[in-house]
C-alpha cells in the first residue's frame, strides 16, 4: 500500500513538473504564413531597387506582439540571404512626424499654420539646409500638414524654430518624455541598445546640430524602435513593448502625448498618403497612415559611402488601427526614394494581410 502511494506520488510530480515545463515553453508571435510571404517580398524589392540589405516588422498595434520579423542582406549580385541584424544603429528619414509632434505638444503651432520654405534653399548659420525639389524651386509658402506630406525639411525645421526658439534642449527633453528611442532591449533580438542622440549637453554640439536633429540625423536608432513610436500614435499614445514571445501586455509609456497632439498628427499621416508624397503607400483595401522617409547613410568610411537608407513606416485601418509596419532598405547611390521604393512594398504588405 505504501509502495503504491509513493508511486502515485512520484507519478503526480513528474506530471506536474512536466505540466510546468510545457506552460513555461515560450510561445512565438509570429505568424509562420505572414513571414514567408513578408520574406517574398522584400527580396523581391531589395532585387528590384539593387538593394544591399532591408528588413520588414510587422507588429500588432494594442498587443506589441511582432507578427513578421524578416531580415534580408546581399549575399552575392542575384540572391539575398536571412541576416538578424534587427539592432541595426543609424540615422532616419522618418523623424519628421515625430519632431512635429514634439512641436505640437508645446501648444505653439498647428497643422494649419503658413510655413514659407521659399526656394527650397535655407541658410542656418552659413550651412544650407535644402528640401528634395529645391533645384526645381521648392515649395514657397505650404500649411504644416502640407509640408509633413511633401517631406520638406525646411517646412519641419522652421516649425521647430517656431516651436522651441533658442532653447533645443526642451526638444530633447520632451522626445525623452514620449520615450523616444525606446525600448532598450526585446527578448529574441540580440545586442538591441538604448538609442544615441547628440544634444546640446554633449561636447560635440554646435550651432547647426539642432537642424540636423530634427530631421533625423544626429542620432543613432534601430528601425524597431521607430516602430515602436509609429506603434504608440497608432494606439493613441499609448506605447506598448514589442514582444516576439507572447506575454502578457506590458506598457513602456501610457500616454507619450496629449490626445489633441496624437490626433492631429494621425490626421495629418493618413493626408501624407491621400494626398502626399506617401501615396505610393496607398492601398486599395484599406485605408492605411505612415510616412516616407530618406537619409544618407554617408560617413568617412568607405563601407557607407553612398549609402542611403529608404524607410517607410505606418499603420492600419486608420479608424482602429490592428497593425503597424516598418520598411527599412539600405542601397547604395541614387535614385534612393522613401515613398517610391519602401512605400510600395509598404502597400504590398498591407494588401497580403487583407487577404487573409
Amino acid at each position: 500500500m505504501k509502495l503504491r502511494l509513493l508511486l502515485i506520488s512520484v507519478i503526480t510530480a513528474i506530471n506536474i513538473v512536466a505540466c510546468q515545463h510545457k506552460q513555461q515553453a515560450p510561445i512565438s508571435t509570429i505568424d509562420s504564413t505572414l513571414q514567408v510571404n513578408a520574406t517574398s517580398i522584400l527580396e523581391e524589392k531589395l532585387s528590384e531597387i539593387n538593394a544591399q540589405s532591408g528588413q520588414v516588422i510587422v507588429m500588432e498595434v494594442q498587443s506589441g506582439q511582432i507578427k513578421a520579423l524578416v531580415g534580408l542582406t546581399r549575399k552575392d549580385s542575384a540572391n539575398y540571404q536571412s541576416c538578424e541584424n534587427f539592432s541595426v544603429w543609424q540615422s532616419t528619414g522618418l523623424m519628421h512626424p515625430i519632431s512635429l509632434l514634439a512641436a505640437l505638444e508645446t501648444g505653439k503651432v498647428k497643422l494649419s499654420n503658413k510655413v514659407d520654405t521659399g526656394n527650397g534653399i535655407y541658410q542656418v548659420h552659413g550651412r544650407e539646409l535644402k528640401d528634395h525639389n529645391w533645384h526645381r524651386g521648392g515649395y514657397g509658402e505650404l500649411t504644416v500638414q502640407e509640408g509633413l506630406a511633401v517631406s520638406s525639411n525646411i517646412a519641419i525645421y522652421k516649425t521647430m524654430e517656431k516651436a522651441f526658439g533658442n532653447n533645443p534642449q526642451a526638444y530633447f527633453d520632451l522626445l525623452a518624455n514620449m520615450s523616444y528611442g525606446k525600448p532598450d532591449s526585446i527578448t529574441g533580438i540580440a545586442n538591441l541598445k538604448p538609442a544615441h542622440f547628440v544634444t546640446p549637453k554633449d561636447n560635440n554640439w554646435t550651432k547647426t546640430a539642432f537642424v540636423w536633429s530634427s530631421i533625423g540625423y544626429n542620432q543613432h536608432v534601430s528601425p524597431i524602435q521607430i516602430l515602436t513610436f509609429y506603434n504608440a500614435i497608432a494606439n493613441n499614445g499609448k506605447m506598448i513593448q514589442p514582444q516576439l514571445y507572447k506575454d502578457s501586455v506590458v506598457v513602456i509609456n501610457p500616454q507619450i502625448a496629449s490626445r489633441v497632439s496624437i490626433d492631429s498628427l494621425k490626421k495629418a499621416l493618413v493626408f501624407n498618403v491621400t494626398d502626399g508624397l506617401g501615396q505610393p503607400a496607398k492601398s486599395d483595401k484599406v485605408v492605411v497612415a505612415g510616412m516616407q522617409g530618406t537619409s544618407s547613410l554617408s560617413t568617412n568610411e568607405d563601407s557607407t559611402k553612398g549609402m542611403y537608407a529608404v524607410e517607410f513606416c505606418g499603420y492600419f485601418p486608420t479608424d482602429n488601427p490592428k497593425y503597424s509596419i516598418i520598411v527599412s532598405i539600405n542601397k547604395t547611390g541614387l535614385p534612393a526614394s522613401g515613398e517610391l521604393m519602401a512605400g510600395d512594398a509598404f502597400r504590398q504588405f498591407v494588401d497580403k494581410i487583407m487577404e487573409k
